[in-house]
């Protein structure tokens, strides 16, 4: 029979493999990772040729990129991350992928990235390159950003869907500060507040962190905007004091909490009813559901709709990894201040799969309709190969689960002026079933900015 290339040709273990999640496949790096064991998961890493995963190369770089730099190989993270954003921004259709994606489930086609995950891409780039003290390739970054969010604008339309970011445009205008284009810096932060006071509002519960209303001030000041700093000091309900930096730098710290979520999969039930004009309609009322597809009476029929009341389609889902812990303070000198939140990636997440939420399920049930099309063309020619082909179509279908897990669940930052030399900090991260602090010594030099890091993995199971 010509149609028996579709199973005998693939391996039983295959399927089975498609139904693990992209976590459970990749368990023993996770494992390695979120338990701080970070060289055990580079070495395991490094055995992984990239030919291996080649539908997932994007997440494999990502991953060596988060390790390499939390071993503190800024030059080596930063060219792992950069291969990373060559696959995501060359990302090209392997259309023989997509016929795979149609007949069997979306993990045989290349990982297309999140725009979210494209973003955290210069955020950590951006943070390696001023730890070596590069501050124009930071900046570059940051200009990419800018392309990125632009891009995103374009893209989006509805007032339901995220449009912005907003730390992204707090980070450029903090690496502009640290250039001292404090008229480039000034308008980021103006961005920044902007979406933090709209849409992360409106749709994360998000507020202005009062550190950048601290920096808007101040590069409005230092860029001779008079009337704008009288404009916030009335918005902020402040006073703007200008700050003598005579023998004194910036330290910034961010904190990476916790790990963002992992997605796994779910089931949704479709009735089939029918419409007018040989239009049926895949309906689930509890979620206020319908999608129309043109089937004709004969074909109704034949690809066994008629035998059928109950359709079920699988679409991903984030499972979230709570916060182990949910706040922390920076001690200097018996001076506490505490970190302000200004990115939860994982609100991110669940917001762009919600976004496109009507799209997934289109496709789910457009694959669907091509399976059962397909097994009934068989089943006119052979029905034993056909009822093999149905059970084919019920073991093949799965969820595309990969997401970039190695990424925090928030960001958190604070700026800290201090005076130049050697400073002894400690920063202490508070959560509801324990505490951890952490030693840290500043080297801060007069009139510039220092960049430090702390990833906390720990998170709720």
């Amino acid at each position: 029979m010509r149609y028996r290339f579709l199973f005998f040709f693939l391996p039983i273990a295959v399927l089975l493999s498609s139904c693990l999640s992209y976590y459970q496949k990749n368990l023993d790096f996770q494992t390695k990772f979120e338990s701080g064991k970070i060289q055990e998961a580079e070495k395991l890493l490094s055995t992984i040729k990239d030919k291996k995963v080649r539908k997932t190369l994007f997440l494999q770089k990502v991953n060596q990129g988060v390790v390499a730099s939390l071993l503190d190989k800024y030059k080596e993270s930063n060219a792992l991350f950069e291969q990373a954003f060559r696959i995501g921004e060359d990302y090209q259709m392997n259309y023989a992928n997509e016929v795979g994606a149609f007949l069997l489930n979306p993990n045989f086609v290349v990982y297309k990235p999140e725009s979210h995950e494209l973003m955290m891409i210069h955020y950590y780039k951006a943070i390696n390159y001023l730890k070596l003290g590069q501050k124009e390739a930071a900046l570059v970054e940051a200009k990419r950003m800018n392309i990125k969010l632009t891009q995103m604008n374009a893209k989006y339309t509805s007032a339901n869907k995220l449009t912005e970011d907003a730390f992204a445009h707090n980070l450029m205008g903090i690496i502009y500060q640290a250039n001292d284009d404090f008229n480039n810096a000034f308008i980021a932060y103006r961005n920044a507040l902007h979406v933090y006071e709209g849409e992360y509002a409106k749709f994360f519960n998000i507020f202005v962190p009062d550190q950048l209303k601290k920096d808007l001030l101040r590069s409005a000041y230092l860029t001779g905007l008079i009337d704008e700093v009288k404009h916030y000091e009335k918005e902020f309900g402040t006073t703007f004091k200008p700050i003598d930096y005579k023998g004194k730098g910036d330290v910034i710290l961010f904190w990476n909490n916790g790990l963002c979520p992992v997605k796994d999969q779910w089931s949704i039930d479709f009735t089939l009813v029918k419409g007018t004009g040989g239009y049926y309609n895949f309906v689930n009322q509890q979620l206020g559901l319908s999608f129309a597809f043109y089937i004709s009476d004969l074909d109704y029929q034949n690809q066994g709709f008629g035998n059928l009341h109950l359709y079920r389609v699988v679409f991903p889902k984030y499972v979230e990894r709570s916060l182990f812990y949910t706040n922390a303070t920076l001690n200097v000198s018996g001076v506490t201040t505490k970190l302000e939140l200004a990115q939860d990636v994982s609100q991110l997440a669940f917001k762009s799969l919600k976004d496109r939420m009507v799209t997934e399920l289109g496709k789910s049930l457009l694959r669907f309709a091509t399976k059962k099309a397909l097994e009934a063309q068989i089943r006119t020619q052979n029905q034993n190969v056909g009822a093999l082909v149905g059970v084919f179509n019920a073991m093949s279908e799965s969820a595309d689960t990969r997401n970039w897990q190695t990424l925090p669940h928030s960001i958190y930052y604070t700026r800290l002026i201090l005076p130049e030399g050697t400073q002894q900090a400690s920063l202490q991260t508070n959560g509801d079933t324990g505490n951890e602090i952490v030693p840290f010594t500043f080297d801060v030099k007069a009139g510039n900015t220092s960049f430090y890091t702390y990833s906390s993995l720990e998170y709720l199971k």
